[in-house]
């Protein structure tokens, strides 16, 4: 049964979570589903290590590896995301942005079954942890959970409905993105930083469901780490709140053997109307000496994090400025490696490289900083991480990226894109445009200006 198919019969149930691997490609194999997680966080924990609590909650879960192994890498533990906005708890960062949603810093739901999917093999499983060694208990949960998934639907899957006209808005006007653009520029020629990566929302108001919105983005935009995450209804409005997502762009994989790996995503060009001009585009892309310093910058910037809990002499970068595709958007990737040093964990490494380099810019800290001052919403789960980490200490997350946040008032999409010193205002305005527009019309959605 797909997974889509099974989501409709555990719908009714808290925390529904769907991370699915939607299309094809070199990290697309693995899909879960889980949903009534025994335990949530939603802050970071008290004093210098802010992933404290998260430690103590996920070691309550059995750790053990599976005999078969051809068992899914995750069979339990956290599944969530990581606001961009912890940040601000890691590095010291003024506070001038507004933050008007009302989402905690990180949501951790702690889950004890999983129902996976492998690409490869074409084989599903439902796969567990024992909470607090209470084997009976789990044994009861897998139960329900295969019960449910075998019985007939008590109501039919929702037809895909025409898509609603959302208009969309912007916070920042093209001048007022353009001037930014020059302000970044003026940073760079200062000698402050190399780069940063300048964003901004657009959003519409909704309360409605968010669910519809994902089965539309998926069949528009496929990629290689969507993701479903219900957060529950708003204690604001009651309305339900969610993270939706299409991102391209893995962020940290962990195995529980301690390799690491990230993929950052670092110059653009739009698809091209036929095959000539498609070409074209990436011909221009690869030979842009822009496009792949820009890269090549945050490259840098995620070995050096990498650095700060890899074993010396492990970190790798074993692809340079590959070509990737999307339905809409074709870009350079780049892949960095490492091997974590004994005793350190997932969120070790968590602590060293959040958030993404590719999303703040070069160096890290400093990029962050003039950020907040320029951006005039806080970026809230956008260019975060959602993801999960396993009892085995394994992990894989994405950067949040083509990702809408229904906050239980509106519906917001933030989009962005890396500024140097050959950055271009009038190009870099159209940019963040060709990249609203695949995630938008996906959803029936455009952006309208005053």
């Amino acid at each position: 049964m797909a997974p889509m198919d099974v989501v409709e019969r555990l719908r009714d149930l808290p925390g529904l979570a769907l991370l699915e691997s939607a299309r094809p490609g070199r990290n697309a194999r693995w899909t879960y589903l889980t949903a009534d997680p025994v335990a949530v966080l939603e802050s970071p924990a008290d004093g210098p290590d802010v992933f404290a609590t998260a430690r103590r909650v996920l070691g309550r879960l059995a750790a053990g590896p599976f005999a078969d192994r051809d068992a899914p890498p995750f069979a339990g533990g956290f599944v969530g995301y990581l606001s961009y906005d912890l940040g601000r708890r890691l590095e010291t960062l003024p506070s001038v942005a507004k933050a008007d949603q009302e989402l905690p810093g990180l949501r951790l739901a702690l889950h004890d079954w999983v129902l996976a999917w492998d690409r490869r093999t074409g084989r599903a499983w439902l796969a567990g942890r024992a909470l607090d060694e209470r084997i009976g208990r789990l044994d009861e949960r897998l139960a329900s959970i295969r019960e449910r998934v075998r019985s007939p639907l008590s109501r039919p899957a929702p037809a895909t409905e025409p898509p609603a006209a959302f208009e969309f808005r912007s916070g920042l006007g093209r001048a007022a993105y353009e001037a930014g653009v020059g302000r970044v520029r003026a940073a760079i020629a200062r000698g402050e930083i190399y780069q940063a990566n300048l964003t901004r929302r657009l959003e519409t108001p909704f309360r409605g469901d968010p669910w519809p919105l994902f089965r539309r983005l998926r069949t528009g935009d496929p990629a290689l780490f969507a993701a479903f995450l219900d957060l529950g209804s708003s204690p604001v409005t009651g309305a339900p709140r969610a993270i939706v997502s299409a991102s391209p762009e893995p962020f940290l994989s962990l195995t529980r053997d301690g390799l690491v790996a990230t993929d950052p995503i670092k110059g653009t060009r739009r698809r091209g109307r036929d095959r000539a001009e498609d070409r074209a585009l990436a011909r221009e892309l690869l030979a842009s000496g822009k496009d792949r310093a820009e890269n090549v910058m945050i490259v840098d910037v995620l070995r050096n994090d990498l650095g700060r809990v890899c074993a010396p002499g492990t970190v790798r970068v074993p692809r340079l400025c590959r070509l990737e595709r999307t339905s809409a958007v074709q870009h350079l990737v780049s892949t960095v490696t490492g091997r974590l040093q004994p005793g350190r964990d997932a969120f070790d490494l968590l602590t060293a490289s959040f958030p993404g380099g590719s999303i703040t810019g070069a160096p890290k800290i400093r990029a962050m900083q003039l950020l907040e001052v320029m951006e005039p919403v806080r970026r809230g789960p956008y260019t975060g991480a959602a993801g999960w980490i396993g009892a085995d200490g394994a992990m894989q997350t994405s950067i949040l990226i083509r990702t809408f946040v229904a906050d239980g008032a509106r519906l917001t999409l933030h989009v962005g894109g890396g500024i140097t010193w050959r950055s271009d205002p009038a190009e870099e305005w159209d940019e963040t445009v060709a990249k609203a527009r695949g995630p938008l019309s996906s959803i029936g959605g455009l952006e309208v200006t005053a």
